[in-house]
């Protein structure tokens, strides 16, 4: 049966990306399969699209994919984006779907999780309380407080060299305004935010920071955001000393949290060597894949 491709209207839109959105279906209209088109807005990212194509496993291999592929990648085209990135796990269906679809492998993302019930407690406290000669830390929750916030922005820079593979993702530039809206789009959802940062005790400026996302409901597994010390403040085991922190911090206030997950790129491995240390475990690796306009 021929499969029609309806497009659809996405209310989800930000500052700092818009969506597009399709819907394959058959002639009685159940639906097949969806694309969205996540098209960033953002100075430094403007030439970038994010793709999400699924079809329902009863529906594979009739075609339902092939059509909204082919409609978001002209819509990307028509948008005037250089590139559309898009993941699948490592040797799945989504994987090959990808690769026939003229996508190719641009980088190897590492998955891993900290079981809190076996995490060796005493000791991350040990790391979490080690004295860091000239540096201290400082935690919120939610929106960063006032005072940090100019601070928070300027270290966000921290991220622009993150090894991102061979990934053509520009650079997020970040503003007051942008971090508050992030910190409000996870409240707004219903989950809860944390961030702990290092502060240069000489002038209390921002020197890196981890974020962890925890369920409302404080249960479940937390998800470790964006962890980065800027570059002048490297070598001092800042990234270590934050995420002990992190989940010390996790830990007393979500007894009932099951584990915290964080995904680190194959080309960093100081941070896969952090993870390493403080108890994270592999569970199973993805690829981000790239298509270029």
């Amino acid at each position: 049966m021929p499969l029609r491709i309806t497009a659809l209207t996405d209310p989800e839109e930000t500052s700092a990306a818009r969506r597009l959105a399709w819907l394959a279906a058959g002639p009685d209209g159940s639906p097949a399969g969806y694309a969205f088109l996540r098209l960033f807005a953002k100075e430094g990212q403007r030439h970038l699209a994010e793709l999400d194509v699924q079809v329902h496993a009863a529906e594979r291999r009739a075609g339902a994919g092939t059509l909204l592929l082919e409609a978001a990648v002209a819509a990307a085209r028509e948008d005037g984006r250089r590139a559309v990135v898009a993941q699948a796990p490592g040797e799945s269906p989504g994987a090959a779907f990808l690769a026939a679809g003229g996508f190719r492998v641009a980088l190897t993302l590492t998955y891993a999780r900290l079981p809190l019930a076996d995490a060796d407690l005493p000791a991350l406290t040990a790391v979490a309380e080690k004295p860091h000669p000239g540096y201290r830390l400082t935690a919120w929750e939610g929106r960063v407080p006032d005072e940090l916030a100019d601070t928070y922005a300027a270290s966000r820079r921290a991220m622009d060299d993150m090894p991102m593979g061979a990934v053509d993702y520009g650079t997020v530039v970040w503003d007051v305004d942008r971090i508050r809206a992030a910190a409000d789009a996870v409240s707004a959802r219903g989950d809860i935010l944390h961030t702990v940062a290092a502060v240069d005790a000489s002038d209390a400026t921002i020197t890196g920071f981890t974020e962890l996302v925890v369920p409302g409901d404080g249960t479940g597994d937390a998800q470790h955001y964006g962890t980065a010390v800027l570059p002048e403040h490297r070598g001092h085991g800042l990234a270590r000393w934050m995420k002990a922190a992190s989940i010390v911090t996790a830990r007393e206030r979500h007894p009932h949290l099951g584990g915290l997950l964080t995904d680190t790129a194959d080309n960093n491995p100081h941070m896969r060597r952090v993870n390493d240390e403080l108890g994270y475990l592999p569970t199973h690796a993805a690829h981000e894949y790239q298509l270029d306009l």
